[in-house]
């Protein structure tokens, strides 16, 4: 049951669902999902160790930078559910297109001088 209640509860926070389906375009730096959500870093990271501590998500570190990717093949069977129910019932959101539109944005600038900015905080 414990597996469960860290997807729901990792499920249960509108910012979370959001890093969730940006994720699905690919790989992304915590520099850029705090471009993209205009976030403090420690609030954007925080929201993704919650959904890493679920299983969402996975993450690599590079030197002082994480970047995140949706839970790929060796996810559970319950957290590879979520991801299909998150994307059937919330990817038609207004704020979800919003989102994806200005990740393209995001994702044209150099990630290194982007998180150039967030080297001190």
């Amino acid at each position: 049951m414990k597996p469960f209640l860290a997807i729901t509860k990792a499920l249960n926070d509108p910012t979370r669902l959001r890093a969730l389906l940006v994720l699905r375009e690919g790989e992304l730096c915590l520099c850029q999902m705090v471009e993209l959500f205009g976030l403090a870093p420690s609030t954007v990271s925080k929201h993704l160790t919650i959904l890493y501590e679920a299983g969402l998500v996975e993450r690599r570190k590079e030197g002082r930078w994480a970047y995140f990717r949706l839970a790929g093949r060796q996810a559970a069977p319950a957290v590879k559910q979520a991801l299909k129910w998150v994307t059937a019932s919330v990817s038609d959101s207004p704020v979800v297109h919003t989102d994806q539109r200005k990740l393209a944005s995001v994702k044209s600038q150099d990630v290194k001088s982007l998180c150039g900015c967030y080297a001190s905080s």
